[in-house]
């Protein structure tokens, strides 16, 4: 048997078998390059999976070389791949670029145990993605979660513990609805496989428990997606975690749920239940154009930056969801092609406030006054990367919204409300992206030191990101220009998926 064969199962192996010798090591700086070492593994890993599945298909494995439906099978897909893409590639740019804001940020003793959590992490959200079994979705939620809240509540910042225990109580309540759907699922089908799911669906004749179980995955699921109304843990859990898990959750924590949601409406329950697309639409496109309009007004008026990036991500959460209700190739392409486009964005964005964390006293509006007098490489790269979430032409973030706007078209007369509704939150994100803009270039230091500084200072460069970061921040704000100018990867990787799961559909 080939390595190459292996390599589903590696996925998630190799960050599973780091965390413990990760946590043994001694030294913060051993712990971060076997961490970071571990994750660009699995980043590569992601990559050859992804060359497969453009060779073959799907890929499966039986873990235990038990075959599916009797034993726990893992398959990969073009979704699958997309996902672990997203995910691998987050913890490897956050690692390697967050060496030196990491140090800060954590007491030296407790690396090694925060470098395990994040290897831990990272496992559970690659195990959703490869995963064909319902339950082992289940317990990777949880590995991921539970390794989660401690990344969250691992900074310097007290007030992170107030939002851990908010995190916490709502993701416990999003699982515990998901696991009580999944029960009910089982009850009537005796399989816990997603494609055996399926099919034995189609025999059950009492539908009451599937509906019902179909309730409750989704309330679970749109919990752990902060879905609006079902945001608020978001806000709190981005703004007090250390600034590199704020990366890495913001790219790819959501986008893993959003995954789950959409495998269970589109593949489980899409066939077999009458009229579950019209009921799906009509309970998910609202939130969704309510997620758009709250989230872009809400960033708007915040003044803390980190929080008004969290408050942008409900609205592109929103965003990927109604372009999943149009219930068609258009909107499902435009959607996942807006998980990959807006994880570049958004996570070079918190990288650059990483940046700033390093030279500022806050992350506030005023405290970023005049900043791109001395960090003129990071405030560039700013540019770029707001450029991207605004939806301008020529970076990535412009070709999702083009081609949502293109399936809302489709959509007829209901349509229309979305294409408004997607125009006013670009306008909405040219705003404060603009609010940002104009303090970096234009605005006047408040402390006397720093406005000296700003003024004295020989060199314009002296006060940069340190240069790992530096570095990760213009390979994350370039990428964004490729993939906007070059959008045939990302693109016709999102049509494949979008082609299976449309081919579920009766």
């Amino acid at each position: 048997m080939s390595l190459t064969s292996q390599l589903p199962a590696l996925q998630v192996v190799v960050p599973m078998l780091t965390a413990p010798m990760v946590m043994l090591l001694r030294g913060s700086s051993l712990a971060w390059a076997a961490a970071t070492a571990a994750s660009v593994m699995a980043f590569c890993i992601a990559i050859a999976l992804t060359l497969g599945v453009h060779d073959a298909g799907v890929l499966t494995y039986a873990m235990g070389g038990w075959p599916a439906p009797f034993g726990i099978e893992l398959r990969i897909d073009a979704f699958n791949v997309l996902l672990l893409l997203i995910t691998t590639g987050a913890s490897s740019v956050a690692l390697l670029s967050g060496r030196f804001s990491l140090a800060r940020d954590l007491p030296e003793d407790r690396q090694p145990l925060f470098y395990a959590a994040w290897m831990v992490a990272l496992t559970g959200l690659s195990g959703i993605a490869v995963t064909g079994d319902a339950f082992n979705v289940f317990v990777f939620m949880e590995i991921s979660s539970l390794a989660g809240y401690i990344l969250v509540a691992a900074g310097p910042d007290r007030r992170a513990l107030t939002a851990t225990i908010k995190y916490l109580v709502m993701g416990t309540i999003g699982a515990t609805f998901y696991l009580i759907g999944v029960g009910l699922v089982y009850m009537m089908t005796g399989t816990l496989n997603f494609a055996d799911m399926e099919v034995r669906l189609a025999e059950v004749t009492d539908r009451a428990p599937i509906l019902l179980a179909a309730g409750f995955i989704t309330v679970g699921l749109a919990l752990k997606a902060a879905v609006f109304p079902l945001h608020f843990w978001l806000p709190n859990a981005y703004h007090h975690a250390p600034h590199m898990v704020t990366v890495f959750l913001a790219a790819c924590a959501t986008k893993v749920a959003l995954y789950v949601l959409l495998r269970f409406d589109f593949v489980v329950f899409q066939g077999n239940l009458v009229g579950h697309m019209a009921q799906y639409a009509g309970f998910l496109a609202p939130l969704a154009i309510l997620g758009i309009l709250v989230g872009s007004a809400i960033a708007v008026v915040e003044g803390h930056l980190k929080r008004l990036l969290a408050y942008s991500s409900v609205a592109q959460i929103g965003y990927i969801l109604l372009g999943a209700s149009f219930g068609d190739m258009a909107g499902l392409s435009a959607a996942f092609t807006h998980m990959f486009n807006h994880a570049l964005a958004k996570g070079g964005l918190f990288l650059v406030l990483a940046a700033f964390a390093l030279r500022t006293s806050g992350l506030r509006l005023r405290d970023v006054a005049g900043l791109a007098h001395r960090m003129p490489l990071t405030c560039a790269a700013l540019l770029i990367l707001g450029a991207s979430l605004v939806g301008i032409p020529g970076t990535a973030g412009f070709i999702s919204k083009w081609l949502l706007l293109s399936a809302a078209f489709q959509q007829g007369p209901l349509g229309m409300v979305a294409v408004v509704v997607v125009v006013l939150s670009s306008l909405a994100a040219v705003v404060y992206v603009w609010k940002i803009v104009e303090q970096l270039y234009f605005g006047e230091p408040e402390d006397v030191s720093d406005k000296a500084a700003t003024r004295t200072q020989a060199s314009p460069f002296k006060s940069e990101a340190p240069a790992m970061l530096l570095l990760g921040i213009w390979v994350v704000a370039l990428a964004n220009i490729y993939f906007g100018l070059f959008p045939g990867f990302t693109v016709s990787l999102s049509e494949s998926a979008a082609a299976g799961l449309m081919s579920h559909l009766p």
